[in-house]
């Protein structure tokens, strides 16, 4: 997407994008959880550049402790463990994390509470969708080496959750044999543990492109969301 600034701070209908993930995680979910008698999470980590930090501190200030920073890293693979980090840092007794990437604000309730039972009952799950498209592999990008059979794909979306103990265990494994990971759960999947496909919404989209932007407002409309206020 063509921007002058990162496509999470870009506005969506009334507020930015990643907005969307904060009021979820901060404010609805909590609401939700409180009022069927369910734990919502105890602390929000916000990997963040630095130099936006500042134009968020009075956010995280206005959280009382349950939201703070952590600094990206040079790959994906080192943004999520820095965020592990700083969890495991100022909640030593947390168990589960959930990766979120921001640039998908579409997220519901039922997923999250889905994912994360999945992953309290087989240690790590990620929510997915099956493949609508045909997919056909070629070595070159120019011929079709072959199709993959559509039957066994699946478009992995996040919240990616996790058992933090296993997640710290993959970290080492990654380092010590300079692995490559492309997301959260292919580090257990290198430790040669399960993880459960939790089926989504196809409505959860990544924000990508500027028809992205068009899907994801015509969908809020849809579903009547208002104005959020952090």
């Amino acid at each position: 997407m063509k921007a002058n600034m990162p496509k999470q701070f870009l506005n969506l209908r009334s507020s930015p994008v990643l907005h969307y993930s904060l009021d979820l995680f901060l404010n609805k979910l909590p609401e939700y959880c409180k009022e069927n008698d369910l734990s919502s999470p105890p602390q929000v980590v916000l990997v963040l550049d630095p130099k936006y930090q500042p134009e968020y501190q009075p956010i995280v200030d206005r959280f009382g402790g349950r939201l703070a920073f952590a600094n990206p890293g040079v790959e994906r693979q080192g943004s999520v463990e820095n965020g592990l980090n700083k969890l495991v840092e100022l909640n030593p007794d947390c168990e589960y994390i959930a990766v979120h990437d921001s640039a998908r604000p579409l997220v519901t309730i039922p997923e999250v509470l889905d994912v994360v039972s999945d992953a309290v009952q087989y240690g790590a799950a990620v929510l997915g969708v099956p493949c609508k498209a045909t997919i056909k592999e070629s070595e070159d990008g120019v011929f079709v080496q072959r199709t993959i059979p559509r039957a066994r794909l699946w478009e992995v979306h996040t919240p990616q959750v996790v058992k933090i103990e296993a997640l710290l265990r993959g970290f080492e494994k990654v380092a010590k044999e300079n692995l490559e990971v492309t997301d959260d759960v292919s580090i257990i999947e290198a430790l040669g543990e399960d993880v459960k496909l939790t089926k989504g919404e196809y409505t959860n989209l990544k924000i990508t492109t500027p028809e992205d932007m068009d899907v994801a407002g015509a969908i809020l409309v849809d579903r009547g969301v208002k104005e959020i206020k952090l």
